[in-house]
């Protein structure tokens, strides 16, 4: 029988997801079904109560409903936890498992596709919403020293401060792990003043073509600067290639190792995401 799966979003019909799944599963062989799903604004909980009753197997979960995914899994991994947001679904009879594959994604992104190393390299890190939690712990344990910067402070302050929370709490004392801990920065002078080798975009700036006001010698020789947005040029990566950075990137590439992730957790086959990179460019 043929498992079901969905991507659950509002909006939604602009989604990449039944394509990506659609390639990986007649890549591995898996028999499976994927749609995508336009939940109410009001009714996340709903749909994805009927998706369960209906034998669906999992979902992925994207804006505006990563928070409330967070909030009704009954079990969590650690990389939700740290996020405090939840992309993937996985339904085992009363049991809904949460877990978060964006930093992953991203991770495997810069470091595979990219061919960059991320170990003692260090980030400036753009926006501290959701985007931003779901990264950063993932960046954290890639050994990468993480600088964050909002518009609006106190949220750079939550986001610092919630991370050395959990790290402190949950790795330190549990792994014995020695990760650098997150700093923020508070002003664009003490941004004028620095230069990082990566500047990652975690702000929703490119849906609107608003920019972000940065300073022009910020990039590093050999600096990578990232934007999590895909398909065209964000203003972010207009002022990047005005500005001095060696290479710019979209986040198709972050977009397709998530869901690779997902499909992982689901399947337990790891699919090959160079090939579904390069044909969705060419889409």
């Amino acid at each position: 029988m043929t498992d079901r799966y969905a991507v659950i979003g509002n909006p939604i019909a602009h989604s990449k997801s039944p394509l990506i799944h659609r390639m990986f599963a007649e890549q591995t062989g898996q028999d499976i079904s994927y749609e995508a799903v336009l939940a109410p604004l009001e009714g996340f909980a709903a749909t994805v109560e009927r998706l369960r009753k209906v034998g669906c197997k999992g979902c992925n979960v994207t804006v505006p409903f990563k928070f409330e995914a967070f909030n009704i899994a009954t079990e969590l991994s650690e990389r939700a936890r740290s996020a405090q947001a939840v992309n993937t679904l996985s339904f085992d009879g009363d049991e809904i498992r949460g877990d978060n594959t964006d930093g992953a994604g991203l991770v495997c992104d810069i470091q595979q596709n990219l061919k960059f190393t991320l170990q003692g390299r260090n980030i400036l890190l753009l926006g501290a919403g959701g985007a931003a939690w779901g990264v950063s712990l993932p960046l954290l344990e890639a050994g990468a020293n993480i600088n964050i910067f909002n518009r609006t402070t106190d949220k750079a302050q939550q986001l610092s401060h919630g991370l050395q929370t959990f790290l402190k709490r949950d790795l330190y004392t549990r792994k014995g792990l020695k990760y650098g801990l997150p700093n923020f920065l508070n002003s664009y002078a003490e941004l004028s003043s620095k230069q990082f080798d990566f500047v990652i975009n975690a702000t929703s700036a490119g849906l609107t073509e608003s920019e972000i006001p940065l300073p022009p010698g910020i990039f590093a020789p050999g600096a990578l600067a990232y934007d999590m947005m895909y398909g065209r040029e964000t203003p972010f990566m207009k002022f990047a290639r005005e500005h001095g950075a060696a290479v710019i990137a979209d986040g198709l590439g972050m977009l397709v190792e998530q869901a690779a992730e997902a499909f992982y957790i689901w399947r337990g086959v790891r699919p090959k995401t160079a090939p579904v990179i390069a044909a969705l460019r060419l889409s």
